[in-house]
């Protein structure tokens, strides 16, 4: 293989203290700071790999030889991509087809001994996993069987590839990219209609409850990239912007204002990037090209001073679109779950139907106040329900059945656009602050009036729904 005279590995730089030799026959490997790339050869098709037609592969370099060969981790398959090291850096999984005309699906490397297990066995595309911190993993699944007859929801499932479980429940096209230190699940949702594509990051926990918008980028942006934690509390991952299949840069966000701290960090910077990953130490690696006519390789990248630095690696006849290294790193907390299959219903509440964002309603004529809501499923009508005076509503809905809402007025007409889909999961309690309102609000500290009675069946035609009893306390 042909590779750039200029290559030169860096790694050792990044105060890691990465170390070891792992291609050798005998002995003892050691895998810290081992860097596992994907390369393709083709168009790349921007994260949407298992939608490609150019093959990929998965490598690994030796940052401890400059100079040193590159391994093939997938040899003998078709196309793989979408590399996740596991926390205790002993295991990777990735998405693969072992023929060309093959469904994707999940496998795990041992990265002792190189050897691979089959993870997920439908016949389905699969896409993306990721660990878990309770020891499973999420993944994306392109399915026709799910509640809303169509998409390409979130499944969580055993090691193993044992007891599948789906958590959303839409028809929107999600991928799992990365769990949080806080262990909810950062996915992104790339649903596209016939008059925009959306580029937004959703956020939930591991079993599908308390789903909300964490990011949305500016109006005709893309996504390109998987999304990474670093260590000081930033969220970073490539952007295009609106118009722009080129042209990408690094966006970050603060985990604490996602949706009021995007920051551009390339944009002095000429050329396209194409993946990032966090290092311990601060710095990033990024995929990044001067112009159309160079390869993808992977560079040093100084988010404080925005600054590109030395070149890590390069290939001449590969580009380099995504990039993870092997190190431990500290497991994400394991949040309880709340879903009980024995209940066939969730609660929600809303504590102020006539409350909005006023950037979402700074270019809408005046509202009307809203004296009721109808609950819409994916085909029609699930009611129509009166709110309380002050705007409150309280709502008992069919578990896991997608559902958006609209608000209208005393004659019955319209007066918001709905709300995006919701589902509820089994025995969940979910609450909003109000309609389109900043998810970055906290309610009022207020006892809402809807809550002094029972909550209101949906559908609403339902009088009563045999499960378990569900505690309001």
């Amino acid at each position: 293989m042909k590779r750039k005279s200029s290559i030169s590995i860096h790694l050792i730089i990044f105060s890691i203290s990465f170390s070891g030799l792992f291609f050798s026959s005998c002995g003892k490997k050691n895998l810290e700071g081992l860097m596992v790339c994907t390369e393709v050869t083709g168009k790349i098709q921007h994260q949407n790999l298992w939608k490609s037609k150019t093959p990929a592969r998965i490598v690994a370099i030796d940052p401890a030889q400059p100079e040193g060969n590159i391994k093939v981790l997938t040899e003998g398959y078709y196309s793989a991509h979408s590399p996740e090291i596991s926390w205790d850096g002993k295991s990777m999984l990735f998405t693969a087809r072992q023929k060309e005309n093959d469904s994707w699906k999940i496998y795990e490397m041992n990265l002792d001994n190189f050897k691979i297990r089959q993870v997920t066995s439908s016949d389905e595309n699969c896409s993306n996993a990721v660990h878990l911190p309770n020891g499973r993993l999420v993944y994306g699944l392109l399915t026709c069987k799910d509640s809303a007859n169509t998409g390409h929801p979130l499944f969580t499932c055993n090691p193993d590839g044992s007891d599948p479980k789906q958590i959303t429940f839409n028809r929107n096209t999600y991928s799992a990219l990365t769990v949080l230190n806080d262990g909810r699940v950062l996915a992104l949702d790339k649903t596209s209609s016939a008059d925009k594509q959306k580029n937004i990051l959703m956020v939930m926990r591991p079993d599908g409850t308390k789903a909300e918008l964490f990011y949305q980028g500016t109006v005709g942006s893309n996504l390109i990239s998987s999304v990474s934690e670093t260590t000081n509390g930033k969220i970073v991952f490539v952007e295009s912007g609106a118009g722009t299949p080129n042209g990408t840069n690094i966006t970050s966000i603060s985990y604490n204002r996602p949706l009021h701290s995007r920051v551009n960090l390339t944009s002095e910077i000429k050329g396209d990037f194409q993946s990032v990953f966090p290092m311990p130490s601060g710095k990033l690696l990024v995929s990044y090209r001067t112009s159309e006519a160079e390869r993808y390789s992977v560079y040093e990248f100084d988010p404080e001073t925005k600054s590109l630095g030395k070149l890590v690696f390069a290939d001449a006849e590969y580009d380099v679109c995504e990039i993870a290294v092997v190190h431990q790193q500290v497991r994400p907390k394991k949040l309880p779950s709340e879903v009980d299959f024995g209940v066939k219903t969730g609660l929600l509440l809303c504590q102020d139907v006539n409350f909005s964002d006023p950037n979402s309603i700074k270019n809408s004529p005046a509202l009307q106040k809203a004296v009721s809501v109808e609950i819409m499923g994916i085909d029609s009508s699930m009611g129509i329900v009166p709110v309380e005076q002050d705007g409150s509503f309280f709502l008992k809905v069919i578990a896991d059945q997608p559902f958006h809402i609209r608000t209208l007025d005393e004659n019955g007409k319209v007066l918001n656009q709905p709300c995006e889909w919701i589902w509820i999961r089994p025995n969940e309690r979910r609450g909003c602050v109000g309609c389109h309102e900043d998810h970055e609000q906290t309610p009022e500290n207020r006892v809402p009036l809807a809550v002094k009675n029972l909550p209101v069946n949906v559908p609403v035609h339902i009088e009563k729904i045999k499960e378990k009893k569900i505690s309001l306390e």
